[in-house]
């Protein structure tokens, strides 16, 4: 009689943590909701810049308000950990090549993951430090690669480190100090993946639309990445700015709402409800394009060109531009 109690006892509480169990509202989360939330989420912060985890943030202050305001992000969420962004992508064999940019297979990214201590069953929330596109591109590409191996307990932070700084929430700069964690993946998903076959066949046809997110002046082919090998963008893509993804607001980038997106979208001459694949110099720009089009606005049958131009160029695949062709 004892054990079925004692086994009763453990079925209601887990039953309990069950029904307890916080449910994220969507792909983004405010650091309202956060910081509400905080003890029932894995916070994972996102970055290029690893010393900023445990360097002290910069505030200035406003002589005409005297208000305090953020200059430069610095330290993290307490309880946080940090995915060196450096680290999310990996160099891969393709036919015989090395091959730069690209995402992990699934069980060196599981070792990844676990080596900073994110555990399975539990929601993530990922925190750019959004201070600019290109560290907020850093988060939303490591949340394509969660959801390309089945990870669909995640989430972003809206306004990153540097919306919750400016919000005078509570930071630490003590190092992370995290135990190895069990997160596997749970599928794969290669219907997320774009190949140069797939990109190819997209510029021919037209049927899937292809979205530049690069800087305008690389679109036109007025300059490029040293390490991609011609000027200009793949024949029938559109461009999509980078810049024009986040609002600022108080020192920190936000997400637009979806009624807007259509907008942008249809104003570039995308049509937000056809199939795209989105493409940058190297796969990570494009993780913007590939967010706003996949989770905020809901077009699920849009794909990320791994490689981006990178691979297209080293394959010998043309450019078009208007210069320097």
């Amino acid at each position: 009689m004892k054990k079925i109690r004692i086994g009763l006892a453990v079925a209601i509480t887990s039953f309990i943590g069950l029904v307890h169990a916080v449910s994220l509202p969507g792909p983004l989360v405010s650091a309202e909701w956060l910081a509400a939330n905080q003890s029932e989420v894995q916070i994972l912060e996102v970055r290029g810049d690893v010393a900023s985890y445990t360097r002290a943030p910069e505030f200035e202050i406003d002589k005409k308000t005297g208000k305090k305001f953020l200059v430069e992000v610095g330290g993290h969420i307490p309880d946080s950990t940090l995915l060196d962004f450096k680290k999310v992508r990996v160099d891969r064999m393709i036919d015989g090549k090395k091959i730069k940019y690209l995402i992990p297979e699934k069980a060196d990214f599981e070792k990844i993951i676990q080596s900073v201590g994110i555990n399975s069953d539990k929601p993530i929330v990922l925190v750019p430090i959004a201070q600019d596109i290109s560290d907020i591109d850093e988060a939303l590409r490591a949340y394509w690669q969660f959801k390309v191996y089945g990870e669909d307990n995640i989430a972003v932070l809206d306004g990153g480190m540097a919306g919750w700084l400016s919000e005078g929430r509570d930071f630490s700069v003590a190092p992370s100090i995290k135990t190895n964690g069990t997160w596997v993946g749970k599928a794969e998903r290669k219907e997320l993946i774009a190949n140069s076959e797939q990109v190819a066949l997209a510029s021919k046809t037209g049927k899937s639309t292809l979205i530049d997110a690069r800087q305008p002046v690389q679109f036109f082919g007025l300059n490029k990445r040293d390490y991609v090998g011609a000027y200009g963008h793949i024949a029938g893509a559109k461009e999509l700015a980078p810049e024009l993804l986040a609002k600022p607001a108080k020192g920190a980038l936000y997400f637009w709402d979806k009624n807007t997106y259509n907008a942008l979208f249809t104003s570039n001459g995308i049509n937000p409800k056809t199939p795209a694949i989105s493409y940058c110099n190297s796969g990570h720009l494009a993780a913007g394009g590939w967010f706003v089009m996949s989770e905020l606005v809901g077009n699920k049958s849009t794909k990320l060109y791994d490689g981006s131009l990178y691979l297209w160029t080293l394959e010998g695949r043309p450019l078009v531009g208007v210069a320097l062709n």
